[in-house]
């Protein structure tokens, strides 16, 4: 299985399991296995970052939180909390998606139902933060 070299600075130690022809991927905040497709390998990079880098509990972080929108039930792919209350979104997609304005409009309508301080928007080679200010998202980079 070749995995793309996702843009992080750090190295993580990734669980890896095949059963047939499929491979799975060991989520520690859920601590099962997931079938390993490109938005769950971005989704586990920045899992471990913020459990290594960043120092936030497995408690901290919900993945696949249910949320309706206009009628419909989205799962958000991160949700990055403190004391309960919603901190950061990370919306994931795969590598080979371009990440264009209109995926971070979807990213803002589902944090408009959440209400985190920041979003993260990432394919794992490019990513896109924006913190939610009093007159909408203010856009900031910092290295990962």
């Amino acid at each position: 299985m070749e995995l793309p070299k996702l843009n992080f600075a750090e190295t993580f130690d990734f669980k890896f399991r095949k059963d047939k022809d499929k491979f799975f991927i060991y989520d520690l905040p859920r601590k099962s296995w997931l079938l390993l497709t490109p938005e769950e390998w971005v989704r586990q990079h920045w899992i471990h970052h913020f459990l290594t880098v960043k120092g936030y509990s497995a408690s901290a972080l919900v993945s696949e939180k249910k949320v309706v929108l206009n009628g419909l039930t989205k799962r958000l792919d991160l949700l990055i909390t403190e004391k309960t209350l919603p901190k950061i979104l990370v919306e994931c997609k795969a590598p080979v998606i371009k990440l264009t304005e209109k995926t971070f409009e979807q990213t803002a309508r589902y944090n408009s139902i959440i209400g985190a301080k920041e979003i993260i928007l990432s394919n794992g080679l490019q990513h896109i933060n924006a913190r939610l200010t009093e007159n909408g998202y203010e856009f900031y980079s910092f290295e990962y």
